[in-house]
């Protein structure tokens, strides 16, 4: 798999060169596969090691854990692949993840409403892949539900590590952030 994302990015980078701004549609789909490959060893990776965390102390360790180590986690992969990934929210638990430019306010809503991964090239010649993050495990809801399913010491970590917290009141299925990868 690494040595296939290697040699697609090779292929997306001499592409990148192109002078227009406009993708065919063969090159948005491999800038789409590229972005959902990354996207998805991102998530496979941030979830082993909360459920990692989770099983060596609890759930109350794994909110400590996120808080010193996800950003870390998602710079050093973004390092590796030589892209630049963010994980944001309109609920954001750290305000590092919170929307803020106009394009992710619109991908935000458009993500609202279509939940499907989509490519969007900025007037800068950037190409960005954009892609739903779905609630879709119940040890989630131990940290992003309702009052009912966080424990009060795992809410008590929360509100130490993320005192302007917004990222709870979910339920399964919801949209609960969206993948941003600036690609190369």
């Amino acid at each position: 798999m690494t040595i296939r994302l290697l040699l697609l990015m090779s292929i997306l980078s001499l592409m990148a060169c192109k002078d227009n701004q406009t993708l065919t549609t063969q090159e948005e789909e491999q800038y789409l596969q590229l972005g959902d490959s990354i996207s998805n060893i991102m998530q496979k990776e941030l979830l082993k090691n909360v459920k990692q965390a989770i099983q060596q102390r609890g759930i109350d360790y794994a909110v400590d854990f996120c808080n010193v180590k996800a950003i870390p986690l998602t710079d050093s992969l973004s390092m590796f692949n030589n892209v630049k990934i963010q994980r944001l929210s309109d609920k954001n638990r750290n305000p590092n993840n919170a929307i803020h430019s106009q394009a992710d306010k619109m991908a935000w809503e458009k993500l609202s409403t279509d939940k499907t991964d989509f490519i969007e090239v900025e007037s800068s010649k950037d190409i960005f892949y954009y892609k739903p993050i779905i609630l879709a495990l119940p040890t989630c809801l131990k940290c992003h539900g309702s009052s009912s399913d966080i424990a009060g010491t795992t809410q008590e970590m929360i509100d130490l590590k993320y005192p302007a917290d917004k990222a709870v009141g979910y339920t399964m299925g919801d949209l609960r952030g969206m993948w941003k990868i600036q690609l190369k």
